[in-house]
This record gives structure tokens, C-alpha cells and sequence, in this order.
């Protein structure tokens, strides 16, 4: 089976991917297309416009075919293909399963209620996660992950089985026919399309495999098995999560949530809302004078903002962040800041605060899980675009205490998706084998003691108190301006 290939369909919020794997998890090619921007129709509200989600992803197959038969190898090689889709969206589908209404995002304040009939929704049949809806439009089938319903859904996560209590059912606003059936990961939702088959360039019957939501692929992607570890997904949304073994319903400091793997879960504490979405908006508003010197020096305009920042000491010289600047669900009043400027600031130590504060706001988070799990943590394992950044990645190390890890592959989702579809096909003989074969550490990075020490106090003597003064000043300024 040496010979043979594993594809990844990853949809974010922001582009959709496409990722040809061999069995040792090395990138034979990829296809990318970005998402258009989120709609927001009003506030607190978030829809992905028109079809944009199957749409990019049709780019992306396509690019990624091309690029496969441009190396001369041969189609019929890749023998299944994983399935990743946003998680925390809903889908209202028609009696064909096509859209009534456009991808609901994960941002949208209806997610936090029980789904309910709209005027806006035309001809409403089923309604679905953003994966079932993929599912369909890939497979024909009426079927998705188990793993993907975290929210207001009648889901047993303990059964991984829809559930059999008709108050869930009741308190859902849903009935079962109005729902797909589901499947646990690495098991199989269909076979791809004849008609996208041809129209890609795909092999014929090419299973298509279910994961779960796109952190928990992530997780299985990071390889991040063992206890003490925690991932750091660098996103839109900046999750911390661990392993577990069981289904823990009374938790304080964390959710527990379906792994990627059949019968096991994981655990995910507090987050950043538009964690990475802040540093893209700080170079877009504030970086046109960087643009220019970062296109004179040949460089990307990150890593002009990471060399200028690395010159800055631990803390910014005073300059603090507090990433609020899209509120809670519990508390949408919450805005972000940043105190303590003074003239010795520059874009270097803003840019250096932004990431200071995310990784506060996740230490802080995960501390309290670790606590609460009696587990600390000992190792961290970075995903996503920003793993790229040294700095970050330093900074990371440095605030947690603890040495920080990035793999060859920074996006480990795509690289969930590919070890689900191995399971499928049989190509290991466990979730184990397939992590050793699969996930490939690039670089470690090990805590500054100094700086660890100088974070502490700076955590615990300002960050950590800065929410708590705060939150009067904006319940008051909330209904002013909002």
C-alpha cells in the first residue's frame, strides 16, 4: 500500500483546502481557494454568502487534481478521502439538500439558541451541521459525523448515537426525520459522486471518510495523545484543548467534546474569539508603511513585524492587550484594549502585546483545566499559520513554561483528516501506529526561565486583573454604542 494516497477536504472560516497525503504524511500537492468574507446582516449576526462553502471547495478540488496529474501520477491511487467542516454552524437544507438558507457561521448569535422556523428559510426539509451538508453534496448520502454537534442538538455523546430521550428532542425544537444519520469517525458516509468524480478527475466508488469537528481533527493531527499535552489551534478561533478518556458531564473549566477517534473525547477549555483574525486586522489597519519596507527587503510583512518585534523585551515595555474584540456569548458587552502606552511605543510593541495577550488569555484558560483535570500541563503542540512565526512560538513557550512544538505539517487538521481516511482503508493497525507514520515534529522550542519568571508576575500582578476593571466601563459604554 506504499504506493498509495490519502486526501484531506479541510474547510475553515477562511479558504477551503484540498491535501493529497502519501502514508507518511508528507504533502504531495494541495488545492486552496478562500472563503468569501463572512456576511454579518446584522449585528451578532454571521452567514457564509450564496454557496460558498461548496463552492471554493470545487476550486480547491480541482486545483489540487492538477497540480497531482502535472507530477504524473495516477488517479486511482488515492485510495479515500477524509472529511474536516467548520464546526459550531447550522445548515437548512431542502428536500434535495441543497441550501434554504445561506451556511450560518459559528460567530451568528442564533447558535446559542435552539434552532426555530424563519421567515428567511425557504422550504426547510432537514437541518444540518456544515459537514452533513458537505457530505451530501459530495456523497448524495443524508449523512454525517457523529462528531460534529456541539451545541443545541439531541446528540448522545456518550452512545455517539442520536439521542433516545424525547425531551432533548423537545428542547432542540428538532424531530429525527429532520436530521441526517450519522456515522463515528473513520467509518465511511459515502462514495464520491460519479458525476464529481469525472468532473475532478477522481477515481470512481472513492469512499469519503468522517472525522469530527475541525479542533478534534486537529487534535489527532497534532498528535497530542499523551497526558500533560495540550494543542494550541492558531485560528479565527484560537482553541486550547487536551485528550480524555471519558464523557465528563459536570465540568467547570472545560467541555467535553468527541475526539476523532471513536469513544474518546476532548477537552477543550476557553478560547479567543477572532484570536489570528487580531493580528491580520492589526497589519491590515496599522501595517501600509510595513507593506513598503517588507516589499523592499523581499520578505513577507509578518516577518517584518516578527524581526521588529523580537527586538522588543518580554511585557512591551507596559504595553498590554486584553483580546476581546469579539465578545463571549456570555458576556457580549466585552471589548478589546490595549493600556500603558507611553512614548516609547512603536508598532514593534504592538505587535508583540497582540501576541503577548493571546497567550495570557490561553494560559489563564488552560490553567484552570489543567487544575480542574489534577493533569498539568508539560507540553504544548502549536497548529495553524501562525505556528509559523518564531516569535510566537517563543513567546508561547515562555508565558506557559513549558517546550513548544510545531510539526512539518502547521495545518494538523488536513492531517487528521488523512489519518481517519487510513483507518478506513485499513493501511495501520491503530490510531497510534497512524500518529507514528504520520505526524513529523519540525522544531521545539524551549522556555527563557527569565522571561517565564517576568511573565508570571506581569500575569499575575495585571493581566489576569484587567477583565475585572474593566467590565463595568463596558456594560455602561455597550448600550451607548452598540
Amino acid at each position: 500500500m506504499n504506493n498509495k494516497y490519502l486526501m484531506s477536504v479541510d474547510i475553515g472560516t477562511q479558504s477551503a483546502k484540498v491535501i493529497i497525503f502519501d502514508l507518511h504524511g508528507h504533502i504531495i500537492c494541495q488545492g486552496v481557494e478562500r472563503l468569501q468574507k463572512i456576511q454579518v446582516p446584522a449585528p451578532l449576526l454571521a452567514i457564509h454568502p450564496d454557496d460558498d462553502l461548496w463552492d471554493s471547495l470545487k476550486i480547491a478540488f480541482k486545483r489540487v487534481m492538477k497540480a497531482f496529474r502535472y507530477k504524473g501520477l495516477n488517479p486511482n491511487d488515492i485510495a479515500a478521502m477524509g472529511l474536516c467542516v467548520i464546526r459550531c454552524c447550522r445548515t437548512v437544507l431542502k428536500e434535495d439538500g441543497t441550501l434554504a438558507y445561506p451556511v450560518i457561521g459559528w460567530m451568528d448569535k442564533r447558535l446559542n439558541y435552539a434552532y426555530e422556523p424563519s421567515r428567511d428559510y425557504k422550504q426547510v426539509r432537514y437541518v444540518s451541521t456544515s459537514s452533513g451538508y458537505i457530505t451530501h453534496r459530495l456523497t448524495g448520502e443524508f449523512k454525517d459525523t457523529c462528531a460534529n454537534y456541539i451545541g443545541w442538538w439531541p446528540m448522545d455523546n456518550e452512545t455517539l448515537e442520536w439521542s433516545d430521550d424525547p425531551e432533548k428532542w423537545k428542547e432542540c425544537n428538532l424531530t429525527r426525520d429532520m436530521v441526517f444519520n450519522v456515522v463515528k469517525p473513520g467509518e465511511e458516509l459515502g462514495k464520491l459522486r460519479d458525476d464529481l468524480a469525472e468532473e475532478f478527475g477522481l477515481p470512481l466508488e472513492l469512499p469519503v471518510i468522517a472525522t469530527a469537528h475541525d479542533k478534534a481533527v486537529e487534535a489527532l493531527g497534532a498528535g497530542s495523545l499523551d497526558e500533560g499535552t495540550v494543542l494550541i489551534s492558531l485560528g479565527t478561533y484560537i482553541a486550547a484543548l487536551t485528550q480524555g478518556q471519558e464523557y465528563v458531564i459536570d465540568s467547570q473549566n472545560y467541555w467535553p467534546f468527541q475526539a476523532s477517534i471513536p469513544n474518546r473525547y476532548i477537552y477543550e477549555c476557553w478560547g479567543v474569539r477572532l484570536g489570528m483574525w487580531t493580528v491580520s486586522w492589526f497589519r491590515d489597519q496599522f501595517g501600509e508603511a510595513a507593506v513598503a519596507e517588507a516589499e523592499n527587503k523581499d520578505i513577507q510583512i509578518e516577518e517584518l513585524l516578527g524581526r521588529e518585534a523580537e527586538r522588543v523585551p518580554p511585557g512591551s515595555e507596559g504595553l498590554v492587550t486584553l483580546h476581546d474584540w469579539a465578545a463571549p456569548p456570555h458576556a457580549e458587552f466585552r471589548k478589546g484594549a490595549m493600556i500603558g502606552f507611553d512614548s516609547r511605543h512603536t508598532r514593534a510593541h504592538m505587535y508583540r502585546s497582540l501576541l503577548e495577550g493571546l497567550a495570557f488569555t490561553l494560559k489563564n484558560h488552560v490553567d484552570k483545566m489543567a487544575n480542574e483535570l489534577g493533569n498539568p500541563t508539560q507540553r504544548l503542540v502549536v497548529s495553524g499559520g501562525g505556528a509559523n512565526s518564531d516569535l510566537f512560538m517563543q513567546i508561547l513557550s515562555d508565558i506557559f513554561g513549558v517546550p513548544a512544538q510545531r510539526n512539518e505539517m502547521r495545518g494538523s487538521a488536513a492531517v487528521g483528516c488523512a489519518i481517519n481516511a487510513a483507518m478506513a482503508i485499513n493501511a495501520f493497525d491503530s490510531y497510534e501506529d497512524a500518529i507514528e507514520h504520520m505526524v513529523n515534529v519540525q522544531d521545539v522550542f524551549a522556555p527563557n526561565l527569565d522571561a517565564h519568571n517576568f511573565y508570571n508576575k506581569l500575569n499575575d500582578g495585571v493581566y489576569s486583573k484587567i477583565q475585572h476593571h474593566l467590565d463595568p466601563l463596558l456594560e455602561n459604554l455597550s448600550p451607548l454604542v452598540d
